[in-house]
């Protein structure tokens, strides 16, 4: 599982920076005033081979009081702690210490999470008197970044994943044979019936299903054997809307919403038929299509619909999640029991897409004949030359094509090239990624 960051600190101390830093992107919002961020953000990032997941959260006020936009966010602060492994105490080392940032450190002593203590905008600064007031807040060492700047940031990150103390990931995943178990998650918005599917299952009511969104509040693992294949049925919370998740008491996690799905080897999306395909399905969907999971989508409750609502449902499906076309669609009822049969063989062919071997001869004739149908276009002064290619991975499955002036190569016909390899490997279910590497010009760096 990756390691959970969260940033925690009064407001305008320069945490989203931090954020974008730290996951490599703009994804949150920064301005020059407090009070810009509110909900929590989720990020993830890498140094080297370590992955983690950041959240970002708003300004932090302990005591804010009750009914104000500042005890919503506090509680949103929260629970990104209790979500967290360690946490990130930003200050403003320019501003200096405040009240308010004793506040926070009496909080996180009484929270008991691992902290480590970061003066941002430090950039020009010398360690020392500027940074010492900061060890009144008792917290340990104080480590002096620039966000901005990006100054400190990566011996702050080692610091921070060292003092986890988890080992350094392998970068060989374990192999899995035909008879080992298969991790099924099954993911999608509250509500939409992903208890009630596993209860029916199962044959008994081993979740508690309710009508009533996020009854189920953690990632439940259940063991289950089909057929003389074990698989373990993951149920995972619901994931809301970022705005309607901030109770404090809540113990359902987003996070380990998201690393079920990460550690699955096959992703069933449950879609409800009564409500179409809505901004949280097709944000889930792009979750599950980033990490790369087998997939199948469900469209449950199909019996509570008629014809009309049912075409809306499908075109919705087609215009949202189009670039789950990869993935096979049904249409079940988790309480009637329809529908629910074809399921496993679809998750049985998504599995063995994921896994499947793409020899290197077949694909690098493949790739001379989608060449020769249509060439790629033109790029400059040279057209892009695909010699060979060969699997770089599984699960999803990587092709790696090699050639010359690669980097002219569109989108649109590394799609065209994925269609030609999908349909001749029948890799339905599954995400296929395409790799171009260039090769060097030996004489590029010769003078004339």
């Amino acid at each position: 599982m990756k390691p959970v960051l969260a940033l925690v600190g009064r407001p305008n101390v320069g945490k989203s920076t931090l954020f974008n830093r730290l996951t490599k992107s703009r994804d949150a919002i920064v301005a020059d005033f407090a009070g810009l961020t509110r909900d929590r953000h989720y990020g993830t990032g890498r140094m080297g081979q370590r992955e983690y997941i950041v959240i970002d959260t708003g300004g932090f006020e302990p005591e804010a009081g009750e009914g104000s936009i500042f005890r919503e966010m506090a509680r949103q602060t929260r629970q990104a702690i209790a979500e967290a492994d360690a946490v990130i105490f930003v200050v403003d080392a320019r501003a200096g210490l405040a009240g308010q940032d004793h506040d926070i450190a009496n909080e996180l002593r009484r929270l008991g999470k691992p902290c480590l203590l970061v003066a941002n905008k430090a950039e020009g600064m010398r360690e020392g008197a500027q940074l010492a007031e900061f060890y009144e807040l008792g917290l340990g060492e104080v480590i002096a970044v620039s966000a901005a700047h990006g100054q400190g940031v990566r011996s702050m990150l080692d610091r921070a994943l060292d003092a986890l103390g988890l080992p350094e990931p392998d970068d060989e995943q374990p192999a899995q044979d035909e008879h080992s178990p298969i991790r099924l998650a099954v993911a999608g918005r509250p509500n939409v019936g992903k208890s009630t599917l596993i209860n029916t299952w199962l044959g008994e009511e081993r979740l508690v299903a309710f009508d009533l969104p996020g009854t189920t509040r953690d990632a439940i693992t259940v063991p289950f054997e089909r057929g003389g294949q074990m698989f373990e049925l993951i149920d995972t919370a619901g994931l809301r809307r970022k705005g309607r998740v901030f109770e404090a008491v809540e113990k359902f996690s987003v996070v380990k919403t998201l690393q079920a799905i990460e550690s699955a080897n096959v992703v069933l999306l449950l879609l409800d038929a009564t409500q179409g395909v809505t901004d949280q399905d097709a944000h889930i969907a792009g979750f599950i299509h980033e990490t790369g999971r087998a997939v199948v989508l469900a469209v449950n409750k199909w019996d509570a619909v008629d014809a009309y609502q049912r075409q809306l449902v499908q075109r919705s499906i087609e215009a949202r999640l189009a670039f789950m076309k990869f993935a096979e669609l049904h249409f079940i009822s988790a309480q009637k029991r329809q529908g629910l049969a074809p399921l496993w063989g679809a998750i049985a062919r998504a599995r063995q897409a994921a896994m499947r071997k793409l020899p290197t001869p077949q694909l690098t004739r493949l790739l001379h004949e989608a060449v020769q149908f249509q060439a790629p276009k033109r790029s400059g002064m040279y057209r892009p030359k695909l010699r060979y290619a060969h699997q770089g991975g599984m699960n999803p499955p990587i092709v790696v094509i090699h050639g010359n002036s690669l980097e002219g190569v569109t989108d649109a016909y590394k799609r065209y090239l994925e269609g030609r390899f999908r349909k001749a490997f029948d890799l339905t279910g599954t995400p296929l990624r395409i790799e171009l590497k260039s090769a060097r010009n030996p004489y590029a760096d010769k003078a004339p």
